[in-house]
């Protein structure tokens, strides 16, 4: 199914943020205002086709029914296999100390939270991150946006089976940690040095009984005040963070700039 993105604003934000669009259709009557000349004009900066269609047709595709005469029609995302991040780890674990991170989302649902997830992912050096091909929140247009466009720069990969992408991990050097509110352990007392698959789980139901059962590694975030737990953006950003202030260069902090060299 194709992704669209409706509306002027929407649509000057995703031209914007690089999402990779297809092509824009456009109200052959639609009223050359200061935001519809700004997407006409960013649109061929992007050499994105526009398209000249009736209204009608507009309100044939729109779902939201506020297309505000333009819609724009999002390219598919490319996701790698499993075995595209294993290589891309082994590369990067080479190159920088041994130390490699690939993040899994047990069925995590919310696409902000997938894009706040893989933003966070990038900000850190990780490899990529690995997604449910079902039940899952998925690569679309606002995820470019709560990411902040990281999605372009870091590897996302699809599995039919999150246990067994575990499976291929461990056989390739990888230890699994995973954040669960069960573990007898603070994240800084695991061992999160060299390559690591951090396990993070569903926004309700957090990692499944089978998916911890396959983990060598658990782990928690104290929690000091009221609230009883951050959302899975949250903690994924302070389980990956403390994984990158372990595997820092010995004698001396991370710098800017360091996590992705």
């Amino acid at each position: 199914m194709a992704d669209y993105i409706e509306g002027k604003r929407p649509i000057i934000e995703a031209l914007r943020t690089d999402v990779p669009l297809r092509r824009i259709f456009m109200a052959d009557n639609a009223k050359r205002d200061p935001l519809i000349e700004d997407i006409l004009r960013k649109a061929r900066r992007r050499e994105v086709n526009v398209k000249m269609v009736p209204q009608s047709k507009l309100d044939e595709i729109s779902v939201r029914g506020s297309h505000q005469g333009v819609i724009a029609e999002a390219r598919r995302f490319e996701y790698l296999g499993v075995g595209d991040l294993i290589d891309a780890a082994e590369t990067y674990a080479a190159e920088h100390g041994g130390r490699a991170l690939i993040v899994l989302l047990d069925h995590i649902t919310d696409a902000g939270n997938l894009g706040a997830v893989i933003r966070s992912a990038e900000s850190v050096g990780a490899v990529g991150i690995i997604i449910p091909n079902k039940r899952s929140a998925h690569v679309d247009a606002s995820t470019y946006k709560s990411s902040a466009g990281a999605v372009a720069h870091l590897g996302i990969a699809q599995t039919s089976n999150i246990v067994q992408a575990i499976k291929r991990l461990q056989e390739n050097g990888f230890w699994i940690a995973a954040a669960s509110e069960h573990a007898r352990d603070q994240v800084w007392d695991v061992n999160l040095k060299g390559k690591i698959g951090l396990v993070m789980g569903n926004e309700a139901d957090g990692v499944s009984r089978l998916v911890l059962e396959k983990c060598d590694l658990l782990g928690k975030l104290p929690m000091m005040g009221k609230v009883s737990s951050l959302n899975v953006a949250q903690a994924s950003t302070a389980f990956m963070y403390e994984w990158l202030r372990q595997n820092r260069p010995l004698g001396r902090e991370l710098s800017a700039g360091d996590a992705g060299k």
